[in-house]
Parts: structure tokens; C-alpha cells; sequence
């Protein structure tokens, strides 16, 4: 074969290949949307909007509004996110957004109320100390993470995101009691924060407390009633307090919306077998093991399998 036409159809796959992954990597990510006004309803120009992953502070976007206060970022890789909108000479707005696979997330009307200039200096101080402290969160330095929190809250304490991130870092240090009381004030702030209710509902449930936890994960469940960890967790927590009926309907939920989902497939198995449901255990078993071969219960799955099979 010709060289030169050798190295043409190795050059054309590459560059097929490549535009196969930008355009397969477009359908992943999603889009948020919104328009930010004043309380007149007057439309902000250059207001900052910036988008911050509730799992990883380092994935981060940040755009501006334009003349009629409209602003859209694309290209957001789905999961949730802290949204905070700020404009000079005005308060600044926090509050948490789901972006789905290809979705198209519209916050529509956002309104800022005006501030007074002793304020905005303070709220622009605890800003810094929040973005430095998320700086130290990223570099793993979480106790000066946590000092930088601390100072956050200080200077603005009805910041939801400064108590939610200041949980993080005392999670990260293993100091969980207080990592709690920040998940919780996190809550109070914000009612409607998914991460909040689910990192607060965790803390409990590792504290036993399953019925104050499940409290927060059915919060979580309705606030995104498509997150499949959320169904489960609220699953585990019911088997729990002895309510399988309930808990049975949360784990065929998990695998409607993610079939994978190779825990709920054990927890099924085990409902089943409490239920008498003989082919409907070994299903579930069989498939737990399918998908998790290595998993540290599979030894049980096996043992239960081995005895529904006799």
C-alpha cells in the first residue's frame, strides 16, 4: 500500500475518532440557564454567576449576565451544583441546582435585593475567605480549610454554602459530630439543598439514628426523586427500623433508574427471601453477583443462593 496513503486514512480515522468524542462529549454535559433581575424587576447586566460542583469545588464555571440580565453556561457536566449570583451594591444569592445528562436547566426569574455598602464590603470579605478556603479544601489541607470556612461564616453566618462546605472539610477530618451540626445548619438555611439533606441523613445513619436519617433522605428523594443513591440510602435506613415493605419499593426504584446498581440487587435478594419470594431472591441474587463478583457480601450471596437453589 501507498505510505502516503496509509498515513491519509490513519490521519482521517483520527480525526473521526476525535470528532466522535467531542460530539459524544457534548451529549453528556447539560446547560443552565436564568435571568437576573432587582426587586422592581429590572433586569441586572454584569451580574457574576458562579456555578460550583457540590462534590468537587475545583469544577467550577462562571459567566456574567447580559443587557436584559440573561446568562447561560453550557458544557456543565451533570451532578449539583452551589449557584451564587452577585452584583455590586447588591446581596448576593446562593442556592443549589441539579444539571442533567443533556439537560437544559432553566432557573428563570432571580431576584437580588439591594444592599447597603457596610454589608457588601463584609459579604465581599467572607467571599475571599470562602475561595481561599475552598483553595486549602482542594490542596487536601482541610484543617485550613476549615479555619477559612470558620471565618466565612463569621463575617456572613446565613451563607448556606459556607456551612455545607465547612461539613465537608470536618468530614474529610473525620470530625463527624461537628461536620453534622454544619450539614445541619447547611439544612436550616436551605430546605431544598439535595447535598445538604444527603450528607445530613448520612452522618445520622452512621450514628444509627435511622429514623432522623431517613427523615433527611425522604427530603432528599423528593428533592430529586430521579438520584438513585437517594433511593437506596432511604432504603437502607427503613430496612433498619424494620419497615422492609417500604424500603422493598426505594430499591426497585435504585435499579429502575440506574440497573447497575449492584447493592440494591443484595438488598432485593434479602427482602425476597423475608418475603418468601423464592425466584424473586435467587433473580436478585444472581444478578448482584453478575455485577459484583468481588464484592465482600458475594460470599453470602452464594450461601443464600446455594440454600434457595436446594
Amino acid at each position: 500500500m501507498n505510505i502516503k496513503r496509509l498515513r491519509f486514512q490513519v490521519l482521517m480515522v483520527s480525526i473521526l475518532f476525535l470528532l466522535l468524542s467531542v460530539s459524544g462529549l457534548a451529549q453528556v454535559r447539560g446547560k443552565l440557564r436564568g435571568t437576573v433581575v432587582d426587586s422592581k424587576d429590572n433586569p441586572l447586566e454584569k451580574a457574576t454567576v458562579t456555578i460550583v460542583s457540590t462534590r468537587m469545588s475545583s469544577q467550577r464555571y462562571e459567566t456574567r449576565t447580559g443587557r436584559e440580565g440573561k446568562f447561560a453556561q453550557v458544557g456543565i457536566y451533570p451532578g449539583y451544583y452551589q449557584v451564587t449570583i452577585k452584583k455590586d451594591g447588591f446581596l448576593p444569592k446562593s442556592f443549589e441546582v441539579h444539571v442533567e445528562i443533556d439537560g437544559d436547566t432553566n432557573l428563570e426569574i432571580i431576584k437580588l435585593e439591594t444592599a447597603d455598602e457596610q454589608a457588601v464590603k463584609n459579604l465581599s470579605v467572607a467571599d475571599k475567605a470562602f475561595m481561599k478556603a475552598n483553595e486549602y479544601y482542594n490542596k487536601q489541607d482541610y484543617e485550613k480549610a476549615v479555619a477559612g470556612f470558620q471565618e466565612a461564616i463569621s463575617l456572613s453566618s446565613g451563607n448556606w454554602a459556607y456551612h455545607f462546605n465547612l461539613g465537608l472539610a470536618y468530614k474529610k477530618l473525620n470530625r463527624l459530630s461537628e461536620a453534622r451540626e454544619a450539614f445541619g445548619k447547611a439544612v436550616e438555611l436551605n430546605p431544598g439543598s439535595f447535598s445538604a439533606n444527603k450528607e445530613l441523613g448520612e452522618l445520622l445513619a452512621r450514628e444509627e439514628q435511622y429514623e432522623a436519617a431517613a427523615g433527611y433522605y425522604k427530603r432528599a428523594v423528593e428533592i430529586s426523586p430521579n438520584d438513585p443513591d437517594a433511593h437506596y440510602n432511604l432504603g437502607a435506613c427503613l430496612v433498619n427500623l424494620g419497615q422492609g415493605e417500604q424500603a422493598l419499593g426505594n430499591f426497585q426504584k435504585t435499579i429502575e433508574l440506574k440497573p447497575d446498581y449492584a447493592e440494591a440487587y443484595f438488598q432485593l435478594g434479602s427482602l425476597y427471601i423475608s418475603q418468601n419470594k423464592k425466584t424473586e431472591a435467587v433473580a436478585s441474587l444472581e444478578k448482584f453477583l453478575e455485577l459484583a463478583p468481588q464484592h465482600e457480601k458475594a460470599a453470602l450471596a452464594r450461601q443464600l443462593l446455594e440454600y434457595l437453589k436446594k
